[in-house]
C-alpha cells in the first residue's frame, strides 16, 4: 500500500478515451477467469441480499417498496466489489491471493475510512428507498387508484410516477456512482481519507464527462439486464465489472 496522499497530490487524467473501457472490460474478464472463485463469492453476497430483498418486500406483498429497492439496489454494487479490487490489486503487484488478505479489504488500510463510504453507501441505499415511497405517496394518493399493485402502476398517474421516479432515482445513481466510481479502488490502493478519494472520484468524472458517463450508463444496463433472470446472471456481470472499474481506476489515477 501506498504512503499517506493528500488531495492535491492525487493527479487525475483528463485524457481518457471510449477505448479505455473496452480495454477495461477486457482487463476484468481476464481477472474473472483467472480467479473465478473470488468473483463468484462477492457475487454471490450481492444476489443473496438481492433475493432477501424479493422475499421480503414482493413476497410479502409490497410490491411499491419491491420496485423500490429494485431499482436502488445497483447503489451498494461498489461496496461489494471492493473484495474485487483487492484480487486485481494482487494480481497486478504480482501477489498472491489468498483468501484473509482478499476478505481483509474490506476494513481497508485499518483506518476506518472504507467502512465509512461502505456506510455512506447503505444510508444512500436507505434514503432512495424512502424517497421512492414518498414519490409514490404523492401521486398516488388523490388518484382512484391506490394499494400495493401492478395495477396501480400501470394507471396514468402510475405510468407519470414511475416516470418521475425514474429520473430522480437516475440523479441519485449518477451522483453516488460520482463520488463511488474511483474513490473505492482508491481507498483499496491508498491510504489516504476518505474525502480525498471522493474529491479525485468527482474530479476524474468531470474532466472525462463523456466517457465516464458512458461507464455509469454501460454499469447500469449491465446490472439491469443481469438481475432480470433471478439476479443470476448477477454471478458473471458483477466481478467482470468489479475488476474492470479497478483497471479503469488504474488508467484514471496517477502513481503520484
Amino acid at each position: 500500500m501506498e504512503g499517506s496522499n493528500t488531495a492535491a497530490a492525487v493527479k487525475v487524467a483528463n485524457d481518457l478515451k471510449l477505448a479505455d473501457l473496452w480495454a477495461a472490460l477486457a482487463a476484468g474478464w481476464r481477472d474473472f477467469l483467472a480467479a473465478p472463485l473470488f468473483g463468484l463469492f462477492f457475487a454471490a453476497i450481492y444476489v443473496v441480499i438481492g433475493l432477501l430483498l424479493y422475499r421480503g418486500f414482493y413476497v410479502g406483498g409490497e410490491v411499491l417498496w419491491w420496485i423500490a429497492a429494485l431499482a436502488g439496489f445497483p447503489l451498494i454494487a461498489p461496496f461489494t466489489a471492493v473484495g474485487l479490487y483487492e484480487v486485481s490489486r494482487r494480481r497486478e503487484a504480482g501477489l498472491p491471493l489468498e483468501w484473509p488478505k482478499i476478505l481483509g479489504a474490506l476494513r481497508g488500510n485499518g483506518d476506518d475510512q472504507l467502512l465509512m463510504m461502505g456506510g455512506i453507501l447503505f444510508v444512500a441505499f436507505s434514503f432512495w428507498i424512502i424517497l421512492a415511497h414518498g414519490i409514490f405517496a404523492i401521486f398516488m394518493a388523490e388518484s382512484g387508484v391506490g394499494g400495493e399493485s401492478l395495477e396501480a402502476l400501470m394507471s396514468d398517474t402510475g405510468l407519470i410516477m414511475l416516470s418521475v421516479g425514474s429520473a430522480v432515482g437516475a440523479l441519485v445513481a449518477l451522483f453516488f456512482y460520482g463520488i463511488t466510481v474511483i474513490s473505492l479502488p482508491m481507498l483499496v490502493d491508498r491510504d489516504l481519507d476518505f474525502i480525498t478519494a471522493i474529491v479525485a472520484s468527482v474530479r476524474t468524472v468531470q474532466q472525462n464527462g463523456v466517457v465516464m458517463l458512458t461507464w455509469a450508463v454501460l454499469i447500469a444496463v449491465v446490472l439491469f439486464l443481469s438481475m432480470l433472470p433471478a439476479l443470476i446472471g448477477l454471478l458473471v456481470a458483477l466481478p467482470v465489472l468489479g475488476h474492470a472499474t479497478w483497471h479503469l481506476y488504474r488508467r484514471a489515477v496517477s502513481e503520484s
